[in-house]
């Protein structure tokens, strides 16, 4: 009996390593697998005739859009100005002490650079991504919209678009592709990774990663 028991513990220890190393295998293949998707989607813009572009929001000075918001705008912008939308969608709420929303920012900036006021709604709601796409997709409801264009950063981009899929829309991503978290491989590596992890945070549970502080809560 004692001679048994160290080839029966070699043999449930190589098992154990096995699955281990299988295990190991299947983690590295799904986050390098999230990694390129995020990759791939941030490199397309899928513009085509749609409902509403939607701007995902980011932070605002006063009522100025921040860089990142900006470089939003300008992209919602160019698809309207290209004829592929009748409606701009702004989201996003406001932190405290601020005089304006993301929303209400991003509908101001819009209306000085030439879209009428009444093609533009704002949805002044939603601290991180996954709440701006419920008030988004509560408002398709009411209007009868089904198709969207997301304008976000480009690493963001699968995964709003993701969020906005799982809530009935049909969307894609035309992505912003100036503005800070483009500017350098290393702020692009480092976005990459953060969205990598938040998507698959995201699939797991439904839940928003709470990346505060950038727009891509």
């Amino acid at each position: 009996m004692s001679a048994h028991h160290p080839a029966h513990r070699s043999r449930t220890g190589r098992i154990l390593s096995r699955a281990l190393a299988g295990a190991l295998l299947v983690a590295i293949l799904v986050v390098g697998g999230t990694a390129i998707r995020v990759w791939q989607v941030a490199r397309a813009d899928d513009r085509q005739p749609v409902d509403i572009v939607v701007v995902l929001g980011a932070a605002q000075y006063h009522g100025k859009p921040s860089d990142i918001l900006e470089a939003r705008l300008e992209q919602a912008l160019g698809l309207y100005e290209d004829g592929l939308t009748d409606y701009i969608v702004t989201v996003g709420g406001r932190k405290a002490g601020d005089a304006y929303t993301e929303a209400q920012a991003g509908k101001n900036w819009l209306v000085e650079n030439g879209v009428p006021r009444d093609k533009i709604v704002d949805v002044d709601v939603g601290s991180d991504t996954l709440g701006s796409m419920q008030a988004v997709s509560d408002l398709a409801d009411q209007r009868r919209w089904d198709s969207a264009l997301i304008v976000s950063d480009p690493w963001h981009s699968l995964r709003a678009r993701t969020m906005a899929n799982d809530m009935g829309l049909d969307a894609w991503a035309s992505p912003a592709r100036s503005g800070p978290v483009v500017q350098t491989r290393e702020i692009q590596m480092k976005y990459i990774v953060r969205e990598t992890g938040a998507l698959l945070f995201y699939r797991l549970t439904h839940a928003p990663a709470e990346l505060n502080g950038d727009g891509l809560g």
